[in-house]
């Protein structure tokens, strides 16, 4: 396995944990979101990651490479919350507003979590860089 193939794996993970960090944004900004229809409140969405072996994706038979690729954002399915507000512009018939299925406290850990995630992958380069030029220095002796 080439040195240079462990950027690729961290840039990787570094841009999976961006799209989550993205998707953690959109939740968080539309949390207080109101719809007057249930069908057209805002979802939380979620992003789906893949692990990719070398061989998988057609990098060559070396099994020690891997990728993290993002496969699709998901979007929950679980029903939104019904608030009782007949003063509220956007209430339906019986006076119900529907608010976005989103739990903050959730969302907050995620952003916490993928932040973590994040800095690890830039740290991994960090050291692999720090360790290739280790190296070329080796020969300068």
């Amino acid at each position: 396995m080439s040195s240079f193939k462990i950027f690729d794996i961290a840039g990787s993970g570094m841009s999976a944990q961006s799209v989550r960090l993205n998707t953690v944004a959109s939740n968080l900004a539309n949390a207080d979101s109101l719809s007057g229809d249930a069908n057209s409140v805002y979802k939380a969405k979620h992003p789906v990651f893949q692990a990719v072996m070398g061989s998988v994706a057609g990098l060559g038979s070396d099994q020690s490479t891997a990728q993290v690729k993002v496969t699709g954002i998901s979007e929950s399915q679980a029903a939104p919350e019904t608030r009782y507000d007949p003063g509220n512009p956007l209430a339906d018939a019986q006076g119900n507003v529907f608010a976005p299925n989103v739990n903050v406290v959730e969302e907050m850990a995620d952003m916490i979590s993928a932040s973590r995630s994040y800095q690890n992958n830039v740290e991994v380069l960090n050291t692999s860089r720090d360790m290739m030029l280790a190296t070329l220095k080796l020969g300068q002796s």
